[in-house]
């Protein structure tokens, strides 16, 4: 990427975020953070006994991503955060208007399979159907991609990598 984009690597649960997002950043150069991370402790708890967030509980945790975003515009970073929903990113680019979606895409049943073998998550695999319910993939006109999810974390990484440079090369085009 020639610009220090800060990319949000988005996706329901199980997609694979926290093992993408790292790998994606140490590629770019640049921080990593884990969305989950900027949950209040609440969310967690009410998220840990399988029951959906709303859009009250989303707020605040949106506002601390964005926050953060906006922080690194300029300088890059990469973040993972659901944003299921356009309003949800619409949020973080009200804070950081630069930011980029990566959209972790993929079958539910291979997503469902990670879920089930993943260690230490507060998810649960119950709330992958509210999840999916919730999703609005990215329009035409949020600055993003979709990737999709299969095959090993290198060779979904280098997919991610290679439609962020196919985006900026489309922008300096149309510069």
């Amino acid at each position: 990427m020639r610009t220090p984009h800060v990319v949000v690597v988005m996706g329901v649960a199980g997609t694979g975020k926290t093992t993408i997002g790292p790998l994606l950043a140490a590629r770019l150069g640049v921080p990593y953070a884990e969305g989950d991370d900027f949950h209040p402790q609440a969310n967690i708890a009410k998220m840990s006994a399988g029951t959906p967030l709303d859009d009250n509980d989303r707020w605040p945790w949106l506002d601390a991503i964005g926050a953060w975003a906006h922080e690194r515009a300029g300088l890059g970073g990469v973040v993972s955060s659901s944003a299921l929903k356009r309003s949800y990113r619409d949020r973080l680019r009200a804070a950081a208007p630069d930011v980029v979606f990566v959209h972790l895409t993929g079958d539910r049943a291979l997503i469902e399979d990670r879920m089930v073998h993943r260690q230490g998550h507060f998810m649960p695999t119950a709330l992958l159907d509210s999840q999916f319910a919730t999703l609005q993939p990215l329009q035409p006109d949020e600055t993003g991609v979709a990737v999709d999810v299969s095959g090993t974390p290198e060779e979904i990484t280098a997919r991610a990598l290679a439609a962020l440079d196919g985006l900026d090369q489309t922008a300096s085009q149309t510069s």
